[in-house]
C-alpha cells in the first residue's frame, strides 16, 4: 500500500479465522518458504501462538526471530505484539464452524464429472475466500470515490483486461464516465491526464504486471485516488494504490492456469464495487439502468421461429 494510503488507514482490527487464511493463501506465492511456514502455524493455532513470544515462536516453527516479525509485517501487522494480539481474539471467537480448504487438481484422466464438482469447489472456495479477506473498509472508500469522480480509468491486460473491460461497462450504465484500457500506450497516455477527483483502477493478480503499474504510477503521482484490486497485497503496484482490494484464487494447475481462477474472485470485487456505486448514487444510477434496459429491449425480444425453407420442386 502507498505510503499515502498508510497515513489515512490503521492497521485493520482482528480477522475472522476465515480472513486470516485467506489472507496466508493469498500471500502464499509471494512469500519465502519460512515465512509460510510461520503463518500457517499462526492459522493452525491461534490460540496457541497467542501465548508465544517471538522467540518461542520462532522456536516452534523451526525459523528465526525476524522471520517470525517479517511474516507477521506481511499478514498486515506493524509487528509481532500487533499479530499476538489478533491471534488472542480470534481464540476468543471460538469459531468453529469452518471446515479445513480441500485442494482438488484435475488430473488429465479425471471423468467429466469430476471436473465439474472439482471446479465448482474451487469456484466456491475462491468466492469464499475473497469475501472473507476483504477488507470492508477500503471497499467503503473505493465506493466513495468511484461514485464521486469525474473519470475513471481502469487498466489491465489478459485476463485481467476482461475484468476491467466488466467494470467499466457496468460503471457506464449507472452513468458514470469510466474507460477501460488494455492497450498499455494508451493507458499511459490516459494516465497523465488525470487529476484529484479523478479515479484510476489496476486490475492484476500477479501485481507485477508493469504493463499496469505504469499508468497507475502515473495516475497517482497527478492526485488521482488509486485503487489496486490484486492478489498480491503486498505487490509493486500496492506502492501506487490508495485502495488495495485483495484477491483471493485457487490452486494453479496444469489445466487450470491462474487466469481462470483469479478472475473469479476479481469478478466478485467488481460486483462488490458496482452495486456499492449504485447505492450510493440510486437516485441518477436507478434511471440510468431503466434507460440502458429499454433502450436494450427490442435486442432481446424473442422473434417467431422461422419456417424451414421450402426447397423447389423439380
Amino acid at each position: 500500500m502507498s505510503q499515502r494510503a498508510k497515513e489515512t488507514f490503521t492497521t485493520a482490527p482482528a480477522p475472522t479465522p476465515a480472513a486470516l487464511r485467506a489472507r496466508i493463501r493469498g500471500l502464499g506465492a509471494s512469500m519465502t518458504r519460512s515465512a509460510q511456514i510461520v503463518a500457517e502455524a499462526v492459522a493452525a493455532d491461534p490460540a496457541g501462538c497467542s501465548r508465544l513470544t517471538v522467540t518461542a515462536l520462532a522456536e516452534r516453527t523451526g525459523t528465526s526471530e525476524a522471520t517470525v516479525v517479517r511474516t507477521a509485517r506481511l499478514l498486515g501487522y506493524p509487528g509481532y505484539r500487533d499479530l499476538r494480539l489478533a491471534l488472542a481474539a480470534l481464540a476468543g471467537r471460538q469459531e468453529s464452524d469452518e471446515a479445513p480448504a480441500v485442494t482438488a487438481g484435475i488430473a488429465v484422466d479425471d471423468p467429466l464429472a469430476d471436473v465439474v464438482a472439482k471446479l465448482a469447489h474451487e469456484e466456491a472456495q475462491t468466492l469464499a475466500d475473497t469475501a472473507a479477506a476483504l477488507d470492508l473498509a477500503q471497499l467503503s472508500a473505493a465506493v466513495d470515490a468511484l461514485a464521486t469522480a469525474r473519470r475513471i480509468d481502469i487498466y489491465g491486460v489478459g485476463a485481467s483486461a476482461l475484468v476491467g473491460q466488466d467494470l467499466a461497462q457496468k460503471l457506464l450504465r449507472i452513468g458514470l464516465i469510466a474507460h477501460a484500457h488494455h492497450d498499455p500506450h494508451l493507458a499511459v497516455t490516459n494516465s497523465v491526464l488525470l487529476r484529484p477527483g479523478d479515479v484510476a483502477v489496476a486490475v492484476t493478480h500477479s501485481g507485477a504486471t508493469g504493463d499496469v503499474i505504469d499508468p497507475l504510477r502515473h495516475a497517482f503521482e497527478r492526485g488521482a485516488t488509486t485503487i489496486a484490486v490484486t492478489g498480491g497485497p503486498a505487490s509493486p503496484v500496492t506502492h501506487y494504490a490508495d485502495l488495495v482490494l485483495a484477491t483471493s484464487a485457487a490452486r494453479e494447475s496444469r489445466l487450470r492456469p491462474a487466469a481462470m481462477s483469479s478472475r473469479t474472485s476479481q469478478l466478485l470485487v467488481v460486483d462488490c464495487l458496482f452495486v456499492g456505486v449504485a447505492q450510493r448514487t440510486y437516485d441518477t444510477a436507478a434511471p440510468a439502468l431503466a434507460a440502458s434496459y429499454e433502450a436494450l429491449a427490442p435486442r432481446h425480444r424473442a422473434t417467431a421461429p422461422r419456417t424451414a425453407r421450402q426447397e423447389p420442386r423439380t
